[in-house]
């Protein structure tokens, strides 16, 4: 029997053989975001940004309770201001973009699109802050960055100009820093966890992969289903590296003048893509009904001797329902079959069919999206019954998301069997030391993977490095990573 072809309405890409190019139908044919003339730097399209500003209100409703602020610094960073901080800058410096000129004219000094915000920030902070009384200071903002240099941009995943928040805190002692990163961290997890269905890892980066500047530096962590890792929310600990910079001091309540301590934080539109790649499927976008901008579509069977009924009868469950944003796709141009196809492409949780029949049985047929489990329910059910299958459909992509996670990692105690388990697109739990030349070759011999970040619940006793066979510091995670 011949093989039944895929229309090309949907996506015609295996997620597990042709990951890239399904990756990318799923962006397009989801309505989720289009390509610009600009490498790297793609259109949000309504359906995704939605999602975005869910996120951005679930972060601020937690930051407010943590005595959080939101502002806004400029997108234009003099030159003068960016090199203040020197391991900063470098850490930075082949990813800026620079205006140069304006109309005709050059400007007599080059200012940089931001690609992160202290270098603006701070000598604000220095002006403001003069006392104990003035700390904290926690002020976040929601902007855009540009960051330049990479040869394969991959939409929400990698690219140029991308969406975040970066959290800015000056506080007054390093226990205070500490404590407040493990708060800010905790409300991150939360929305990855409980909103976007997604497991991951939470862990410190060696030295070598701190970010720039930073004391040090912790990110949660995820696997891709084609095995590469990726960075998700950050906490940085900047000590009082960028206090010492930028004088950013105060005077005790003793009257003594001491260097504040501060972090930085972030989560960026990266996420998104995590989201999207870990949970859908060839038939596309499936969405965690906790972050999904509406949950339930209605789908009425249209025939002409009933449709002014059956419409009427679906816009009152869909305002009985409008507690799961449930919305009515009555558009007599299309068939039944094609919008079941639409909605499942575009990752709808729950879609509910009304007909004739139905209505006279006082019934409707749910289907959930995430396994496209069918089943009849009474009208008078109907609220209890989405309600607890949404709840089951939250907690199933998150088990998922737990299991690839774990089915994606193996213990590699030798090069050759790191070499073994990177060609097998998964990540390695490998024995290392601090010396940053075993991370650069490490690097070298299995053709780019990299440290993801230091495995702390597991501890080096007489374990040798992976690479120099020296003994070894501390387990890291190893892989590939976006």
């Amino acid at each position: 029997m011949a093989e039944k072809k895929k229309s090309n309405l949907g996506i015609t890409a295996d997620k597990e053989d042709e990951y890239s190019e399904w990756f990318t139908q799923l962006m397009l044919k989801a309505d989720l975001a289009d390509y610009t003339d600009v490498s790297g730097c793609i259109v949000f399209k309504p359906s995704s940004y939605a999602i975005w500003e869910k996120i951005k209100d679930l972060c601020n409703a937690s930051f407010k309770k943590l005595g959080i602020q939101n502002s806004y610094f400029p997108l234009l960073i003099p030159e003068k201001v960016l090199s203040i901080e020197k391991e900063h800058v470098e850490g930075f410096s082949p990813e800026v973009a620079w205006v140069t000129e304006v109309g005709n004219k050059k400007l007599s000094e080059r200012l940089a699109i931001r690609p992160t915000s202290e270098t603006i920030m701070y000598p604000s902070f220095s002006k403001w802050i003069r006392s104990w009384r003035d700390l904290p200071l926690k002020l976040n903002q929601w902007n855009n960055v540009i960051r330049w240099e990479f040869k394969h941009p991959v939409p929400f995943l990698r690219t140029r100009e991308f969406l975040w928040n970066e959290l800015h805190t000056v506080l007054a002692t390093e226990k205070e820093a500490i404590e407040e990163g493990n708060d800010v961290i905790a409300a991150y997890k939360d929305i990855c966890e409980n909103y976007m269905a997604l497991y991951g890892m939470y862990g410190r980066k060696t030295e070598k992969e701190k970010f720039a500047g930073a004391v040090f530096s912790k990110k949660l962590h995820y696997i891709m289903p084609n095995g590469k890792s990726i960075e998700g929310p950050c906490f940085h600990h900047d000590g009082q590296k960028f206090a010492k910079a930028y004088s950013i001091k105060f005077l005790d309540e003793n009257g003594k003048e001491q260097y504040a301590w501060q972090n930085t934080y972030a989560i960026t539109t990266r996420m998104l893509g995590v989201m999207f790649a870990i949970h859908s499927d060839e038939k596309g976008l499936i969405l965690p009904p906790k972050i999904a901008p509406k949950q339930v579509v209605i789908i009425p069977i249209i025939f002409e001797s009933t449709k002014n009924e059956t419409i009427k009868q679906a816009k009152k469950l869909a305002s009985d329902l409008s507690e799961f944003s449930a919305f009515i796709d009555d558009r007599e141009n299309y068939k039944a079959g094609f919008k079941f196809n639409e909605w499942e492409l575009k990752g709808i949780p729950i879609r509910l069919e009304l007909g004739p029949k139905d209505i006279e049985k006082k019934q409707v047929i749910m289907t959930r999206r995430d396994n496209g489990k069918k089943e009849t329910v009474k009208m008078q059910d109907i609220k209890k019954a989405i309600s607890s299958t949404l709840d089951d459909i939250q907690k199933s992509l998150f088990i998922r998301s737990e299991r690839l996670f774990k089915s994606k990692v193996e213990d590699a105690s030798t090069l050759s069997e790191l070499k073994r388990t990177i060609n097998s697109k998964k990540v390695a739990i490998s024995p290392l030391c601090s010396n940053e030349e075993c991370e650069d070759m490490i690097k070298y011999e299995t053709g780019g993977a990299k440290t993801m970040f230091i495995a702390s619940n597991l501890k080096s006793k007489n374990e040798k490095c992976i690479y120099c066979k020296n003994q070894a510091s501390y387990f890291v995670y190893i892989g590939k990573s976006y």
